[in-house]
């Protein structure tokens, strides 16, 4: 198969699961919106950061490990097994320390009245790190019709368990208050089903991939392991810090604001405008899913360079299309969540052009994966992770979440310009960067001229707006069209 739409088919299966299914969870969004106060919805924006943290933490860069162990080994059942026995002992071990620990563990992080909601959440991570093994081998055995099912039904049983527990039960209660649901339903646990729905879901899912887990051999190669954490160690440092740059944020706001200025209101509205931005996110998630296990199984192509520059150039172009959809007709966006959020909406342009950056990082940072220098990954990310620091440190007392959307966009930044620098150096791409600063310029000042529009009538301003959008659409279609014909094999004979 041609290699372009090689990678094109897999990232549009594996996009199947992450943004059709992303994107049906994302819907859990407005639902929460206009069931909870922002106060509320705080709750489940800090935690579930918390759980970010922890989640990247027990797989400690195990994944990347086994793609890339396994992918070179004549073993790789061998490498299955030792990963998967090694995370079932870790995820065992977190599991019955926060059986032991929750009441302590909910007291530090300022939740003393729900110690539950800890017990629940570190059930989710344990089973979920456990898993990322069986589903990273779905990904390397190139199955990801069965790697999507799984997914898709993972995030419908969590849409579902949250309706029932949330809307159903209610509405049934009001209606009939003895009936049987008042059995398996309380009304004082509220936004507590949130986490009950996601742990239910994440058992099924456990469920679902036991024939994958099941083939494991019990062929526990210690050295072998030791090998996997040297490489992946790494991974882990770039994993926590990526997590520092994406969610401390949301965890720093309670600790910084004072309780005067509401925090948990500001919690919650920045984590719901935050996911406003979460189409760029799934474009760039199914993209990873696809972009990694896809290069490491070519080995040494000897075009390797040349179709990565190309992706890049694609990748790009389709992140500023996402960007322009979104901002160029954001006053249809923002109906999805409650007006009491819309406050919120000044860093959605902010947080998509970060996470474009982050994208792009990802895309970049694929050469010290190639070259076995992973360390590189870990400085990068630790430099992004103090900048995020620093910069919420200083700027959350001051201007509150606009200046976590600020620390955000300037990380994502640098470490995208860090990562190119040292990429030119160590496995040198010609990338078209003439079209990228183009494209990216030409994005970004449409959408400039379209704030321009905010004064005229709806229909006036849509219109104008599309016209906005085609004129990206049709400066990329005359810069492109030749390379495409090359790429799809549509050139005339």
């Amino acid at each position: 198969m041609n290699t372009y739409r090689k990678l094109a088919s897999d990232t549009a299966i594996y996009g199947m699961s992450s943004i059709i299914g992303r994107f049906l969870n994302w819907w859990l969004v407005p639902y929460y919106s206009r069931l909870f106060l922002p106060e509320v919805y705080g709750v489940v924006t800090n935690l579930y950061s918390y759980v970010a943290f922890f989640l990247v933490f027990l797989t400690y860069g195990m994944e990347t490990g086994f793609f890339r162990f396994a992918s070179r080994s004549e073993q790789p059942e061998k490498v299955y097994s030792t990963s998967v026995l090694s995370l079932f002992g870790t995820s065992f071990l977190f599991i019955l320390f926060i059986v032991l620990f929750k009441d302590n563990l909910a007291s530090l992080i300022r939740y003393e009245e729900q110690s539950e909601y800890i017990l629940w959440l570190g059930i989710i991570v344990g089973v979920d790190a456990f898993t990322s093994i069986p589903f990273a081998k779905l990904r390397l055995d190139n199955r990801p019709i069965r790697f999507a099912s799984i997914k898709l039904v993972n995030i419908a049983l969590n849409i579902g368990f949250n309706l029932f527990f949330l809307s159903l039960c209610p509405y049934l209660l009001r209606h009939n208050p003895g009936s049987v649901v008042s059995l398996i339903y309380s009304p004082e646990i509220g936004v507590g089903y949130v986490f009950i729905s996601n742990l239910l879901a994440t058992t099924v899912t456990l469920l679902l991939l036991l024939p994958e887990i099941l083939k494991i051999k019990f062929d526990f190669d210690r050295s072998l392991l030791f090998k996997m954490l040297g490489y992946s160690f790494p991974i882990l440092i770039v994993g926590l810090a990526g997590m520092v740059n994406q969610n401390i944020d949301k965890i720093l706001i309670p600790f910084l604001i004072p309780e005067g200025r509401d925090p948990m209101y500001q919690v919650g509205i920045y984590g719901a405008n935050y996911k406003i931005a979460v189409l760029m996110n799934m474009f760039i998630q199914a993209f990873r899913y696809a972009f990694e296990p896809f290069f490491f199984s070519r080995g040494t192509a000897k075009d390797d360079k040349q179709v990565h520059a190309v992706i890049m150039n694609y990748f790009v172009i389709f992140g500023l299309l996402i960007f322009l959809g979104i901002m160029l007709y954001i006053d249809l966006v923002k109906i999805l969540i409650d007006p009491l959020y819309h406050e919120g909406l000044k860093i959605v342009p902010i947080i998509l052009m970060a996470n474009l950056f982050l994208g792009i990082y990802y895309a970049l940072s694929l050469w010290y994966k190639l070259v076995d220098k992973t360390r590189y990954g870990a400085y990068i990310a630790l430099v992004g992770a103090a900048i995020t620091l620093g910069m919420n440190i200083v700027l959350i007392p001051l201007i509150g979440y606009m200046g976590s959307a600020l620390a955000v966009f300037t990380c994502f930044l640098v470490m995208m310009v860090i990562s190119y620098v040292l990429g030119q150096k160590y496995y040198p791409i010609s990338y078209d960067l003439k079209s990228i600063f183009l494209y990216t310029g030409l994005a970004v000042s449409l959408y400039a001229v379209s704030t321009f529009s905010q004064t005229f009538t709806p229909l006036l301003k849509y219109g104008f707006n599309t016209g906005l959008l085609l004129v990206f659409l049709v400066v990329i279609f005359f810069r492109e069209k030749n390379r495409l014909k090359r790429i799809l094999n549509f050139r005339k004979r």
